[in-house]
């Protein structure tokens, strides 16, 4: 049967974590490990209950498994993704890499794959959740010719229509702004926009990549956009498109 539960602290949480998993001693001791680190927590075993408690509760970060019985982690990720930006760090025990790209496209931020140290969890949703905080300590808007990045807002504008973009792709675009013109390898991309210590592999750039330009042009109807692919080499926003 799904449940949720909501657990305090005893003191005022700055940031809600949604804890989906349908092992309950997975979200029994995720739910330890990021109290002590201060933040709210919210656990749902089941993805229907999970979108109601998302709707609801507007948490600040998503850790979501995808062996969910009946609505899995990708149908989630999906529905979540259809009206919200929350970030989404995907738990999964599937070793293929499919299932991560696939994970990553549909709008997830970042993954972890079971067995996992409850530390390193909480490292990552630091991680994600500091890159985001970074953004309001920068808060001068970003103007490229037709994109404009509002590190403030959080938000970014193409052509004057809003791009509707997760905390890691929002990253991205925000770093390449900021060095217009340059070129930075994916190696450098997940260095700067995950971490140094982030473990990851480099087509996950690529997929973030691919979503950033798909949403790019939905919004213009047009192709190319500024996002370049620098054959062998990497990835930069044409330093020709600023204004």
């Amino acid at each position: 049967m799904a449940y949720v539960t909501s657990e305090n602290t005893g003191h005022m949480a700055t940031e809600t974590i949604l804890v989906v998993d349908d092992e309950s001693k997975v979200c029994d001791l995720l739910r330890v490990y990021l109290e002590r680190s201060g933040y709210g927590v919210i656990c749902a075993t089941d993805g229907a209950v999970a979108l109601a408690e998302a709707e609801r509760r507007q948490p600040d970060l998503v850790l979501l498994d995808l062996n969910l019985p009946g609505m899995d982690g990708l149908e989630v990720c999906k529905a979540l993704r259809r009206t919200s930006n929350v970030p989404i760090i995907m738990i999964t025990a599937r070793d293929e890499e499919a299932d991560r790209i696939v994970g990553l496209e549909l709008g997830a931020d970042d993954y972890i794959t079971k067995p996992f140290s409850p530390r390193e969890v909480v490292a990552r949703v630091k991680a994600v959740l500091r890159r985001r905080d970074f953004s309001t300590d920068n808060p001068r808007p970003l103007v490229l010719g037709d994109l404009t990045v509002d590190p403030t807002r959080y938000e970014v504008s193409y052509r004057g229509k809003p791009l509707r973009l997760t905390s890691r792709e929002f990253a991205i675009v925000e770093f390449l702004a900021r060095n217009p013109g340059r070129v930075y390898s994916r190696a450098q991309l997940l260095d700067h926009v995950f971490g140094i210590d982030f473990e990851g592999y480099e087509r996950t750039i690529d997929a973030h990549v691919k979503n950033i330009r798909q949403k790019m042009i939905e919004s213009s109807g047009d192709d190319p956009t500024p996002l370049v692919t620098v054959r062998g080499v990497g990835y930069k926003l044409e330093a020709s498109t600023v204004a």
